[in-house]
């Protein structure tokens, strides 16, 4: 009995051009993934970003917003989110100000390239 799980993807037949592999990636990044999660995925299909010469998050940020500020930003929303029904966390008080930190670093950097 074989499942889903255990069939491997199929490769893919010859090589993409460089314009497919950007449509790709942008439509997975459609679906919510992460450039982490998006280069997981190709990988799956035998799609390998270095032999492209472009990295996925340059590819992203043509588009969409920076990943790491993405997933930095999505962890302040969930710390805030909990601060509303814990106000007396003095723990989740002090993330907060750390990651808020982060988020401020980050965008000071990509102002500067």
């Amino acid at each position: 009995m074989s499942t889903e799980k255990d069939e491997k993807p199929k490769k893919e037949q010859g090589k993409m051009s460089l314009e497919e592999y950007e449509k790709e990636v942008i439509k997975l990044a459609d679906k919510g993934l992460t450039s982490e999660k998006i280069g997981e995925e190709l990988k799956r299909r035998g799609i390998h970003p270095k032999e492209y010469n472009k990295k996925i998050s340059k590819i992203l940020k043509e588009k969409y917003i920076n990943p790491d500020l993405k997933n930095v930003e999505e962890k302040l929303e969930k710390i805030e989110k909990h601060l509303k029904n814990n106000k007396q966390d003095k723990r989740a008080m002090r993330e907060r100000s750390r990651v808020f930190s982060q988020v401020r670093k980050i965008k000071k950097y990509q102002k500067k390239l």
